[in-house]
């Protein structure tokens, strides 16, 4: 994977990426957001619905205030052309399933051909076409993500509602001999754990479950609830998997604490199915908009009123923001 995110680099970027972390904490140490530069990281999102019903994600429960929308390959093609040349990584994912999305391999190629490295996050129902695979390992993917949340498929459905896990596990097969037929180093696969009271006894066994499949990584991830305060079914007793811990009176908070600054602030953002440019993932419902790349250039929405009194906010308030309080 690095091997292939290298490639991507080039001098622009490392400076900017440089004079990125040499901006961000002269704004922390002075409180102030007017020195900012041009991301080095984003996400786009192909589409934002799903065909499973996980209870945390908005798009699975239902609460997702956004309208249905699939962001079509031209209009993709517009936003690429917006971004600006400082880019390094673009992740094809924020709320949905990205394989639904019919045109996703062009999306990638598209990327690439913007010398920018690229990522997505599937819940990994839709590898199970050899001829598709083959193009999304040709459409040069950098690195794919693929949530499995339980080695039986009794616990796997209690998170990921209507999935099947041999599916799953067969898919990751296809794409795992496919790039051995194919001699191809990317893209890099990483199994996602989300750790919760249901599966944290199977952690053992998702680590048997990732070196059997020979994938690349597995990462071990702390659930985000967002009722927690009185607890929540799905939050871990292992302490070490729970981004939450629980006080004296009984109530939950986040472990973290929050401070006055965040670097995914100031090095990235994402943009919406809808054209939207948001500051985080955590702004899921786009409440916090900083402009429509539809309507407006890129340098006028980061460099714009919004962006900045949000950033500002950041330096100054930042438990203000609501989206900012379940953060880790």
């Amino acid at each position: 994977m690095y091997q292939s995110l290298f490639k991507k680099l080039n001098l622009k970027k490392i400076q900017n990426l440089t004079l990125l972390s040499i901006t961000y904490w002269i704004s922390c140490l002075t409180q102030k957001a007017y020195i900012r530069l041009y991301p080095a990281f984003l996400s786009i999102e192909p589409l934002n619905f799903c065909n499973l019903h996980c209870p945390e994600c908005p798009v699975g429960n239902g609460s997702l205030a956004r309208k249905k929308q699939l962001l079509n390959i031209k209009d993709f093609q517009k936003i690429v052309d917006k971004l600006p040349d400082t880019v390094i990584w673009l992740n094809l994912y924020f709320q949905g399933e990205p394989f639904l999305h019919p045109q996703f391999a062009e999306m990638v190629k598209i990327s690439n051909e913007k010398g920018i490295f690229t990522s997505t996050s599937t819940n990994g129902h839709f590898l199970h076409n050899k001829e598709e695979v083959k193009n999304l390992i040709f459409s040069g993917l950098g690195k794919l993500i693929i949530s499995i949340d339980g080695t039986t498929q009794e616990i796997y459905e209690t998170y990921r509602k209507n999935g099947n896990l041999q599916q799953v596990i067969d898919g990751i097969k296809t794409l795992v001999s496919l790039k051995g037929e194919l001699n191809s180093k990317t893209p890099f696969v990483e199994i996602q754990f989300l750790v919760t009271k249901h599966n944290e006894h199977q952690i053992s066994e998702i680590k048997h479950l990732a070196k059997s499949l020979e994938v690349d990584k597995l990462s071990l991830k702390s659930t985000q609830v967002y009722d927690f305060e009185q607890g929540n079914e799905l939050i871990p007793k292992n302490k070490k998997y729970s981004r939450y811990t629980q006080d004296k009176d009984g109530k939950y908070r986040i472990k973290k604490h929050l401070k006055n600054r965040c670097w995914r602030q100031w090095s990235g953002t994402v943009i919406t199915s809808a054209g939207e440019v948001l500051p985080c993932c955590y702004d899921k419902n786009a409440q916090y908009s900083f402009g429509n790349l539809f309507e407006n250039s890129f340098k006028e929405i980061w460099f714009g009123k919004k962006a900045n009194a949000f950033c500002q906010t950041i330096l100054s308030n930042r438990k203000g923001i609501d989206i900012c309080n379940n953060c880790q």
